[in-house]
């Protein structure tokens, strides 16, 4: 199916900016009336097709079932969503790659790191953060676990 859908992606932590998660702070987001919400004046929400190539997995795992005017939140597991799936970018603990020698006990080694972790980051999957703010927001975290929300506005 060809959906329309509203969502907020939200990092893990104690404070709640929105007033309504509880659970974290907005990275980016779409048709939910917070910063940088619109795609194009107007555009309120994310297009898509349920099941895409270019969707992150978490969220196509997320569609199936929903029903229009639905609401569903869920996990983004770092394999599931905007890491590339390489084995250079499967590093850290459980890790067959070389990732995880460019940290030290889970700290961004303030160097060329940064330059490496982004390599790892699929700038290519859906839905992907439209301002620069919120770009560099992701980007230092598309390796974390996230949580997403997601409605269904639209079903085409």
């Amino acid at each position: 199916d060809d959906v329309q859908l509203y969502f907020k992606v939200l990092k893990l932590g104690k404070r709640s900016y929105d007033g309504l998660s509880g659970e974290g702070t907005v990275v980016f987001s779409r048709g939910y009336g917070l910063e940088d919400d619109e795609n194009s004046p107007g555009e309120k929400y994310f297009r898509t097709v349920v099941g895409g190539v270019g969707n992150i997995v978490a969220l196509n795992d997320a569609l199936v079932g929903m029903k229009l005017g639905g609401t569903r939140r869920f996990s983004i597991l770092p394999d599931k969503g905007w890491r590339k799936p390489t084995k250079a970018c499967d590093g850290g603990p459980g890790g067959s790659g070389q990732g995880g020698e460019l940290r030290t006990d889970y700290v961004v080694v303030p160097t060329a790191t940064m330059v490496e972790q982004e390599a790892c980051f699929d700038t290519n999957k859906l839905p992907f953060p439209t301002t620069y703010a919120q770009q560099r927001r992701m980007a230092q975290r598309f390796d974390q676990s996230l949580i997403m929300e997601v409605k269904v506005a639209k079903i085409n």
